[in-house]
């Protein structure tokens, strides 16, 4: 097998964080977002490069009354209330469908990538639940899973590829999310500051490495063979993260070419060596300076192109990805 590039997105909107990011100060920020993602899709088409999109389930939806029917009877019962999207409905209150509400619902832009060639749909599970906060119970999560896929099906679709929220993944989940019809998840990097326990009082440090990485090689390698995947009966496969990329920023001046060009040597080198470049971030990320990030990008498709042409790299989704293991291996999915 020639090397591997992937690509996964965590499409969350106003979701990924509604306890820190006061709506009002963000609501330029997340219109930015709606009208990057069709910008993204078109490049995506262009460059024939296949994308898993981990969509939060509640976004998945065209109105609130639509996403109410498909509430789990047992929702989160973090100790920290404030992580709850249920609380922050009941207690902040959001609009009654896309049109009112264009922050916590999408259902328009997963169509428009539903219909982009090689994009998959994937889950950001259905209300962006934390698997490693205190009070929620692994019952909870099972809950939120059969919503998400619900959701799903609601566009005529089966989720088969996971992203486990602020990274907080949790081996222990694992078994659950396969029975509930996934056959990967994305793992994080294996390097200690990718180690994410909690989404409160996280250490600086971690913080600084995991950034200044995007510079400078602190971690480890990052890029993998298919053969490194472990298949355990009854789990999903756990594809590994290479790289988080990270937008544009003005301040960061020659720094931001030396992140995008080391996202390219990383590609290059799993081209090189017949492995796997697995690429992540979240569309909202662009939300600041979108035609400088969407450059940036550009930059990344552009190099992609010519790992294709040189060493014949192929552009998979994550559920792709799984799918090429299991018949590497002539196994079964999930059953």
């Amino acid at each position: 097998m020639n090397g591997i590039f992937t690509i996964s997105l965590d499409f969350e909107l106003h979701w990924g964080g509604f306890e820190k990011w006061p709506l009002q100060q963000y609501r330029q920020y997340f219109l930015n977002t709606r009208k990057t993602i069709p910008n993204m899709l078109r490049a995506f088409k262009q460059h024939d490069v296949h994308v898993t999109w981990a969509t939060v389930g509640i976004l998945m939806h065209n109105t609130r009354r639509e996403a109410e029917r498909l509430y789990p009877t047992e929702r989160p019962g973090y100790a920290q209330q404030a992580l709850s999207a249920y609380q922050y409905m009941e207690n902040t209150g959001i609009g009654e469908d896309e049109p009112t509400d264009p922050f916590h619902f999408a259902a328009s832009l997963v169509k428009e990538i539903l219909h982009t060639p090689n994009q998959e749909l994937g889950s950001h599970t259905f209300s962006h639940y934390y698997c490693n906060e205190p009070g929620q119970t692994v019952d909870q999560f099972r809950g939120d899973l059969r919503a998400a896929q619900q959701t799903a099906a609601l566009h005529g679709k089966r989720l088969t590829s996971l992203v486990f929220p602020r990274n907080q993944f949790n081996e222990d989940y694992l078994r659950v999310c396969y029975e509930e019809g996934f056959t990967s998840v994305r793992d994080n990097p294996r390097d200690w500051f990718w180690n994410i326990r909690s989404t409160r009082n996280e250490s600086r440090w971690k913080r600084l490495n995991r950034g200044a990485d995007a510079y400078i090689p602190l971690g480890k390698k990052n890029t993998y063979t298919l053969d490194s995947i472990v298949i355990q009966p009854g789990m999903p496969l756990c594809l590994p993260a290479s790289r988080l990329l990270r937008p544009y920023s003005p301040g960061e001046y020659f720094l931001n070419d030396m992140k995008i060009n080391r996202i390219c040597q990383e590609m290059e080198r799993a081209a090189r060596n017949q492995e796997v470049y697995h690429l992540w971030w979240h569309p909202h990320n662009f939300g600041s300076y979108p035609e400088q990030s969407m450059k940036g990008l550009e930059k990344i498709l552009q190099h992609f192109d010519y790992c294709r042409k040189l060493y014949q790299m192929s552009s998979l989704t994550m559920g792709e990805t799984a799918d090429y293991i299991y018949q590497m291996h002539g196994k079964d999915q999930v059953a």
